[in-house]
């Protein structure tokens, strides 16, 4: 089974697909759509940048701006993001440049059941209506599944992986 609607759905030797369910077993409400320059998958990083990588914004549906209200507190931000063009049903996945066929779950590929991805990013700035980060690595247009900071403000002070400038 493959989905129509993914930018990948060619099939790379040692790649398995999985038959969907009919039915899924929740919903989610997406809170905005990332902007970004990247229009095609292709174009993408393979990993954001929270301190040099573009500026990219994150467009908030006005039902939920009022959710905004003092995550200016928060230098750093996770994002969680719906990857919408990506095929659904490998089980087994080829990367580039591999011998083997790892199992997705094993990977950080965009190809998965449940296509949520995850970037830490750096908050340049906040608007009503609008977040404006660095260190994104979707195509424009991606839905915004939810934002949180990176760390809780109440939890005890460890180093957190990503904040630190490589």
């Amino acid at each position: 089974m493959t989905n129509t609607t993914a930018d990948r759905t060619e099939m790379r030797p040692g790649e398995t697909c999985v038959v969907l369910p009919a039915q899924t077993d929740a919903q989610i409400y997406f809170l905005g759509r990332v902007r970004t320059p990247w229009a095609e998958r292709r174009d993408c990083p393979r990993a954001g940048d929270p301190h040099d990588g573009p500026l990219c914004t994150l467009e908030i549906d006005a039902a939920f701006r009022p959710a905004l209200a003092g995550i200016e507190r928060h230098g750093f931000l996770q994002v969680l993001y719906w990857m919408h063009r990506a095929q659904r049903d490998l089980a087994t996945q080829a990367p580039h440049g591999s011998t083997t066929s790892p199992g997705t779950f094993s990977l950080r590929s965009p190809v998965r059941p449940n296509p949520i991805a995850s970037s830490v990013v750096q908050l340049v700035e906040v608007h009503p209506d609008r977040l404006v980060v660095r260190g994104l690595d979707c195509v424009d247009g991606t839905p915004i599944v939810d934002i949180k900071p990176d760390v809780c403000p109440n939890a005890a002070s460890k180093p957190v992986a990503g904040r630190e400038k490589r």
